[in-house]
């Protein structure tokens, strides 16, 4: 029996990707961004609970067969991993907390997303149906999707207390890149039922297909917005929601059919990855025109996209900061100096003021020389006891 070589072959390129997309989160946004309950919440809560209802919602009324719902239930399932934080880094939403969410929708995929896929599996479709797949497989993928997250993880954990530990990421962002990009060409030109071609199907599968990615970003502005978040963070909770990472699917299409089955299966998400794409690139464009970015809604669209205004907005606050830190020094170091330096502007004043008594009581009694002596006596030790308490 001759043995099939492609899950195996699209199991490594997933791996690979996931790997390197994990070994990109970097932690050290966590201590400032962890903070954000609310906003990481709905991002948490739209990606894990929202967007995959939504796939179910959309297979069952759109009555997908088996091979397109149980592909599109993946796909849903599947956050998008560091595809998110390109979005937002290009387009100026708030990246630092869309690279937190990444650290943590990445960590809680290894259980939600077998989670979810078998829930909605289970919902959608009969008992019978589900037994002629492949679940084996399907169980393998996922497993090496765990094991990526997990390794690539620890990888960008170790690397943070290196002192080339930026250059480590980089590396492996790019590596997971160049899988990303193998996969994609290894399943368009090695599935058994032939070439991928997107032309020629059923209405349902053009817009069918893309309703979550339409109804995730409706969902995410409401949400986000009823939740009262800054206008970036709206912006960065929508493309998490709806950027999905299509590898899953693609390998997992891969594992669960055959045949022309195949074939039909993989248009789903290489449809979906097109479509994301241009949805989620519309959006951010008309966010930064209504000013929901960090980005000056007038600003040129090359320099929008080219230059970061988080690390700009980054670097004023540091300056404003060290100002004020200028600012507190040195109306310290004034009140040293008043202390120190000043003890005989304090010491002149008291001396002028034992003075104006000493002269009162000799104008009042002239001729009482014993009272005269005891006044001196009692000033003189009034001025050596305020200069004890000046110094």
């Amino acid at each position: 029996m001759a043995v099939n070589f492609r899950p195996i072959v699209g199991n490594i390129f997933l791996f690979l990707l996931i790997f390197g997309m994990s070994a990109t989160v970097d932690f050290s946004h966590f201590q400032t961004q962890i903070k954000n309950v609310r906003a990481i919440f709905t991002g948490l809560f739209l990606q894990f609970i929202v967007l995959p209802f939504l796939g179910f919602a959309v297979v069952k009324a759109a009555n997908f067969d088996s091979v397109m719902g149980i592909t599109l239930l993946i796909i849903t399932s599947s956050p998008g991993g560091a595809y998110s934080n390109w979005f937002c880094s290009i387009f100026n939403a708030d990246l630092a907390l869309s690279v937190t969410m990444t650290a943590i929708s990445t960590i809680l995929s290894i259980g939600f997303l077998p989670l979810n896929v078998l829930l909605y599996t289970r919902l959608t479709y009969s008992s019978d149906v589900l037994s002629t797949l492949n679940w084996t497989l399907l169980g393998i993928s996922l497993v090496v999707v765990v094991c990526a997250i997990t390794t690539g993880l620890y990888t960008s954990r170790k690397s943070t207390n290196l002192a080339n530990g930026k250059q480590i990421r980089s590396i492996a962002n790019k590596f997971g890149n160049l899988a990303g990009l193998g996969l994609i060409l290894f399943t368009s030109l090695a599935p058994e039922g032939g070439r991928i071609t997107l032309d020629g199907r059923e209405p349902i599968f053009y817009y069918g297909t893309i309703m979550p990615i339409v109804l995730g970003l409706m969902c995410s502005i409401l949400i986000s917005s009823a939740a009262n978040l800054k206008k970036p963070e709206r912006v960065t909770v929508a493309v998490e929601c709806v950027y999905q990472n299509t590898g899953i699917a693609m390998t997992s299409c891969l594992a669960l059919f055959s045949g022309d089955e195949q074939q039909r299966a993989l248009g789903v998400p290489f449809w979906y990855t097109g479509m994301q794409t241009v949805f989620v690139g519309v959006y951010c464009l008309v966010s930064w025109k209504l000013g929901w970015t960090k980005a000056p809604a007038n600003e040129n669209i090359f320099k929008v996209i080219f230059q970061s205004y988080e690390l700009k907005e980054e670097e004023e606050e540091e300056g404003q900061q060290e100002e004020g830190h200028g600012g507190v020094h040195g109306d310290k170091n004034d009140t040293k100096n008043g202390q120190g330096n000043g003890g005989g502007a304090l010491d002149d004043l008291e001396l002028n003021h034992v003075d104006s008594r000493s002269s009162l009581g000799k104008n009042g009694k002239e001729n009482d020389c014993d009272t005269d002596d005891d006044k001196q006596s009692s000033d003189s030790f009034h001025i050596n006891s305020t200069k004890i308490y000046a110094h």
